[in-house]
Order: C-alpha cells, then structure tokens, then sequence
C-alpha cells in the first residue's frame, strides 16, 4: 500500500478540493484525508502509477509538491537534520566570508560543493583557509544578525518529540553555530565540524577530522544503534549533495528546497512547503502539532 501526499507552501494554500479529487479519481485511490485544509491532504494507493513523475512535474508547476512513499512504517522515531539552508536559511560559510570581505569567492565554492561539483572536504578546507585572520567574535555576530530559522522546525521538532522521537542536528558546517541553532530550535543532539581559533582569531583550519557526507551517514548509524532504532525508522532532511548518503539510508529521506542534481536523486522532493511537511508525510495533521 502506498500513500500519495499532496503540499504547498503554508504562506500560499494553493491546493484546492477539486485538485486534490481529480487526482484521486484518475489514479483510483481511496478517500481523500486532508491533513491540513489548503495545505495538505492525502490519500492511498494500491501501486505506484506509471505516470508518477509526469504528474509531479505538472504539479510543480502550480507551488504544489506531489510525493508518494510507502504507507507502512512511515511515521518515524528519529529526525536527522541538516543545518544550513535547511534548518535555517543561510549557509553559514557564506556569511562569515561576507563579513571577511571574501563573499563571493567563497559562495561560488559553497554552491559547486552543494551541488557535487567538488570534493566536500577539499572545498571545505579552501573556503575556511579563506577566513583567516576574522575575529572569532564575528560568529556571534552573524549569528544574532544574519541567521534566520527556516519557517516549520520548531513545529516539527516540538510534535516528533511530543511523540516520542528523538532529533539530531548533523551538519557539515560549524559546531559554533549547531549549537545555538540546536538548542533555539530544541534538538537533542548536534554534530559538526570545529573551527579553529587562536588568540581571538580563525586561523583558516578545521578541526579534523572533517565531518562530510560519510560522517553523516555514521551518525545516523551511531545514534540510531544507540537509541535501539534502526535507520528505517529515521526520517531525515537535507539540501546538498553531501547529505545524499543519510537521505538514501534513511527510511526516509526528504530533499526539501534541494539542488536540482540532489533531488533528481529522491523520491521525497519538497520544493514548495516548508519543514512542517515532514510531519504531513509521516501523517500527521495540524491538529497533532505541538503547541510552540
């Protein structure tokens, strides 16, 4: 048994009754269920249509995010997230290199490196030695002016825990700013790579070793043997090429906002919603959402 389930952006409720039938009807599926009236709805299926991605495709292009997943198993007990431009909207990198006059040159990387252009750990190594010399204190400062919340986390995170889940942070950005946005956005744990100081200053090195794509995956792997879960019941989140690893090992693994070349590699694409969609596709209807 499949589940079909149908989205938009919270800010935009473009997905109307008749939609939401007419799709229903050609594919043959069961009852309706709207998980969110203008925003979310769903309903089952008995197999895969052949036509799936063809009618994604036509979706998209009215703000609406078509995803179709296994019905059994798809409520989770683990979220594992990435940090920049998914759990917040920003990469971190990008705006310390702003601050260090380095902007552009280190964007271009960030985006080559997202996409799979380049080698993560190489490209990470390169972008860092660039923001040598910035003061340390500039990291609270990007912080506290620069780094906004991607809208729907702490909804997300607030009613996976509120139902027993757990929630990792796992980024291959800087452990600096994991932490403020773990503990803002109320995840358990958070993983990341260290940036190191010396006398107030960056000195353009990372702590080693680097956490990259395969660190990822070893995290899922660590914490869910430790919780006593297995990477089934994981629904993890991420943008960039280097999560690709944790996304195809999870139960399920949802591109949302990604690069065009990660999310051709993922049945879950979110390109409209924002992270409440996690919680629709595990099932959940607005009135589960924790209280925030």
């Amino acid at each position: 048994m499949f589940v079909v389930t149908l989205l938009t952006n919270p800010t935009n409720p473009a997905l109307d009754r008749t939609l939401v039938e007419s799709l229903r009807n050609a594919w043959g599926g069961g009852a309706a269920r709207w998980l969110n009236p203008g925003i979310a709805a769903e309903f089952d299926l008995d197999a895969l249509p052949e036509n799936r991605w063809q009618v994604w495709q036509d979706m998209q292009a009215l703000g609406i995010d078509l995803c179709v997943q296994r019905a059994e198993g798809r409520r989770k007990a683990m979220l594992l997230a990435d940090m920049d431009s998914t759990m917040i909207q920003q990469e971190c990198i990008d705006e310390l290199a702003d601050m260090a006059g380095v902007g552009p040159r280190v964007a271009a990387i960030t985006a080559r490196a997202m996409n799979g252009e380049l080698d993560f750990e190489g490209a990470l190594t390169e972008r860092v030695g660039l923001l040598r010399g910035l003061p340390e204190a500039v990291i609270a400062q990007v912080l506290a002016e620069r780094i906004t919340y991607m809208p729907g986390g702490k909804a997300l995170i607030a009613t996976m825990k509120a139902h027993g889940g757990h929630a990792a942070l796992v980024s291959g950005g800087f452990t600096a700013f994991t932490a403020s946005v773990a503990a803002a956005l109320g995840f358990d744990e958070h993983r990341a790579n260290r940036l190191l100081t010396s006398c107030g200053k960056l000195t353009g090195e990372v702590g080693l070793p680097i956490l990259g794509k395969q660190a990822k995956v070893d995290a899922l792997q660590q914490i869910t043997a430790r919780l006593g879960l297995t990477p089934d019941q994981v629904i993890a989140v991420g943008d960039g090429a280097n999560d690709l690893g944790m996304l195809h090992l999870a139960g399920s693994g949802v591109a949302l906002h990604a690069k065009p070349s990660v999310a051709a590699q993922c049945d879950l694409r979110v390109n409209h919603g924002d992270l409440t969609a996690l919680l629709y596709l595990q099932g959940y209807t607005v009135d589960d959402f924790a209280t925030i």
